[in-house]
């Protein structure tokens, strides 16, 4: 079934002075989409979304939201989207669900969305206690409940789990699948975490220098710009791997004259053992080993030659 648009950026150019933070960008997403938007500071994220959220006005293109505009429509899209980001202040000396009933009345909601709410970010044993006295988690899962108690379509939210240990982190992502499998929400997702892209997201996008320098899904992206999964491998004595005419080595880097090498494979499952045996059989020992998935910060180092945190 096709989906509806929900989020239609057009052409769009945002310069400040001499700097061009974001540059003729166009992009679509679709209703219940979730879409994480990575890349280095300075990359144009952050003005990217504030002119979604309607904070910044793009000095050339249009940005359409649920087929509206921020000019015309500000009162409905503010209705419609939810921000979270990286970090709320809450007034620490009232509870969690006062703070709720706090913000539910600016929209003119009553107490029963602050009971749904509770429950949806797994708040409800924490209701009484003020927000000074909440977790680097539950603090995060309060600003989420806040960024959805107007029931958006859209929710933008930057680094949420920014400085959360991996269990909160995960907690927060479980509120996240629960909004799309039963809401249909949908979300845009600026993280520096990797797997956190990777583990919520359908549709990662790299941004560098204002424009947008790939997109699709974390095995769409290694196909098209990765040297391939990685394996680290070190010998007792001398060994050519590249001798052994091995299918699914995508590259071979000697980091010491065949004792020592970085393999970029296809699939890791089938290549190391090839190799193994093939050591053994010319009785020369592995003394270091290890693999791993390439990385968006792996796919951003062959595509720039630099880190995504830099």
């Amino acid at each position: 079934m096709t989906k509806n648009p929900t989020i239609e950026i057009s052409g769009v150019t945002k310069t400040f002075k001499d700097i061009t933070a974001v540059n003729n960008l166009s992009l679509t997403i679709y209703e219940g989409e979730f879409v994480a938007l990575l890349g280095p500071n300075g990359a144009g994220k952050t003005t990217l979304v504030e002119m979604i959220e309607g904070i910044q006005k793009p000095d050339r293109g249009s940005i359409s939201i649920l087929g509206m505009n921020w000019k015309d429509h500000a009162q409905r899209l503010h209705h419609a989207i939810g921000l979270s980001l990286q970090e709320t202040k809450f007034i620490d000396k009232i509870t969690a669900e006062e703070t709720l009933d706090l913000f539910g009345s600016f929209y003119g909601l009553d107490n029963k969305r602050t009971e749904e709410i509770l429950d949806l970010v797994d708040l409800q044993e924490k209701r009484k206690a003020y927000t000074v006295n909440l977790s680097g988690g539950q603090r995060q899962r309060l600003a989420i409940g806040i960024a959805l108690l107007n029931n958006p379509k859209i929710l933008l939210l930057d680094e949420p789990t920014t400085g959360l240990d991996p269990g909160a982190r995960r907690e927060i992502w479980k509120i996240l699948e629960k909004l799309r499998r039963d809401f249909n929400t949908t979300m845009i997702l600026t993280t520096h975490y990797m797997e956190e892209a990777e583990y919520l997201c359908e549709r990662i996008l790299i941004m560098d220098k204002g424009q947008f320098i790939a997109a699709g899904t974390l095995d769409e992206l290694n196909a098209k710009h990765g040297e391939g999964d990685l394996i680290e491998i070190a010998f007792e004595s001398n060994f050519d791997i590249s001798s052994l005419n091995l299918s699914g080595i995508k590259k071979l880097k000697w980091l010491t004259p065949q004792s020592r090498a970085e393999i970029f494979v296809d699939n890791i499952a089938e290549v190391l053992p090839s190799v193994i045996s093939a050591a053994k059989a010319k009785n020369i020992k592995v003394s270091e080993l290890s693999s791993r998935k390439m990385t968006l910060d792996d796919l951003f180092i062959s595509m720039t030659g630099r880190h995504l945190h830099e």
